[in-house]
């Protein structure tokens, strides 16, 4: 697979930042820096699976309908298609690996 091009930062929502830091065949990781405040949907999905960590700041995820607080050094790991959410309560920067990589941000960090 191709390196992911280092410093190339993406909007995944108002204040959410996401970029490719290391990629595999079957994994993929992504840094994320999310604004005090900034949301993603209060619910979406993916078949991916993914693995949150989080290294500053405090995130508030909502996982299938139930709410849950996260703080440095926690990490929250979603089944494929598990309905989630996230809202940033403070300034933060989190790593995401999802299995398989997300074709979506696949075709966007190609330029697609």
């Amino acid at each position: 697979m191709t390196e992911p091009q280092k410093e190339r930062w993406f909007e995944v929502a108002p204040g959410i930042r996401r970029r490719t830091i290391a990629l595999t065949e079957r994994m993929q990781q992504i840094i994320v820096e999310l604004d005090q405040g900034a949301r993603l949907p209060p619910e979406h999905r993916h078949p991916h699976e993914q693995i949150t960590y989080l290294i500053s700041g405090r995130l508030r995820f909502f996982i299938d309908g139930t709410a849950r607080d996260v703080t440095p050094g926690e990490t929250v790991a979603l089944p494929g298609n598990t309905p989630h959410g996230v809202e940033a309560l403070e300034a933060s920067l989190a790593i995401d690996t999802f299995s398989p990589p997300r074709e979506d941000m696949l075709a966007q960090d190609a330029g697609g």
